[in-house]
């Protein structure tokens, strides 16, 4: 069915996206946790919906924007993971704040001051998760930090402190499943010391413990007292997990389905896939910039609209008018690039389904 498509298209497997759903719900099940995936990497609301349908309490999302348009499709229960400052968005959180159950997430004081007068003018309690810094370096602080963060955000009146969080991103960079079990096991029981630390004390419960990344979620978690993860690639998987070790090819529910435009020499092919298609962002993976199914090539390097594959004799197996299905290397900024993708089941198009919050990077 692959010349069926103008191409370059994202296309989806439905069935393999219905096995991974049902997978990562299996594994939050008995691992006794919940699940709130985030949908930065589909950033559809049919998708989302999806995934609540297989078993998921609520949702993650990294912008307002993204929270806006998954609100509109009656999602209720939205974790916005980042910190929301600046008088516009909380102008726009107080408007969603009145619609859905909306938690916020903060390592600051003055996001926090923020989010008080939001409810303040609302009179209504503002859940938050503060993030804790578990080995990304990005946001987040240690331990004892976070306690005193977590007693100045106690005089807020409007602020309920509803969880700890962290992100394990760091779980991409792993070079095998022994040093990604290390990190999952780390990422939880360093957010579960940080609630002991918070109670002993401030005597302050904290009832959340949620902990993100796909790669870690893949492992399970064991660590007793996390109570929800966060994975988001999981969904369709990317040519990073293959890399890690936690999937295979037959797990990668959406690829770009691409034409041989040019054969310059037996080493070297183009296909219409460039940078506007295929993300430039490599993410964990170290071979290219995205697998060619079937092929055991890679995309070598990118221009906008060119896709090169450099590799011994590869023209003596592509042919120009050849059409090919890339597994993209980082799939969450690939699928940001486009309006839509296509589902299929069975070798057959059922549906077209709009990437609705793509570019909602506010």
């Amino acid at each position: 069915m692959l010349k069926e498509f103008d191409t370059p298209a994202l296309v989806l497997n439905l069935e393999v996206m219905e096995k991974n759903l049902r997978r990562m719900s299996t594994l939050a099940k008995e691992s006794g946790i919940k699940l709130r995936p985030h949908i930065k990497t589909h950033k559809s609301p049919y998708i989302a919906l999806k995934q609540i349908e297989y078993g998921a309490t609520g949702i993650t999302v990294a912008k307002l924007g993204e929270a806006e348009v998954m609100s509109r499709h009656g999602i209720k229960d939205i974790l916005v993971a980042y910190p929301i400052i600046g008088e516009k968005k909380l102008e726009r959180l107080k408007a969603l704040a009145k619609e859905v159950n909306i938690i916020t997430s903060l390592d600051s004081v003055e996001v926090g001051e923020g989010i008080n007068r939001v409810g303040t003018e609302l009179r209504k309690e503002m859940q938050v998760y503060v993030e804790v810094n578990t080995g990304l370096n990005r946001i987040g602080k240690d331990k004892e930090n976070t306690v005193e963060l977590i007693e100045r955000l106690a005089g807020f009146e409007y602020v309920t402190i509803k969880g700890l969080m962290t992100h394990a991103g760091h779980s991409y960079k792993t070079k095998n499943k022994e040093q990604l079990q290390e990190i999952s096991v780390q990422e939880g029981e360093y957010l579960v010391a940080t609630q002991r630390l918070v109670k002993e004390k401030l005597g302050i419960d904290i009832p959340e413990i949620s902990v993100g990344s796909t790669p870690t979620s893949y492992m399970g978690h064991q660590v007793a007292g996390v109570t929800e993860m966060r994975p988001g690639t999981y969904v369709f998987n990317d040519g990073t997990l293959i890399e890690l070790g936690l999937i295979d090819e037959k797990d990668c529910a959406l690829t770009i389905v691409s034409t041989v435009v040019s054969k310059p020499d037996r080493n070297r092919v183009i296909v219409d896939a460039g940078s506007k298609t295929l993300s430039s962002d490599k993410g964990g993976f170290n071979q290219g910039f995205g697998l060619v199914k079937n092929k055991d090539v890679y995309v070598s390097w990118l221009s906008e609209e060119h896709g090169v594959i450099e590799s011994m004799d590869v023209g003596a197996n592509i042919q120009i008018g050849e059409v090919v299905e890339i597994i993209p290397n980082h799939v969450c900024p690939t699928v940001n690039l486009a309006d839509e993708l296509i589902g299929y089941r069975e070798g057959k198009i059922e549906r077209f389904i709009q990437v609705e919050a793509r570019g909602k990077n506010k």
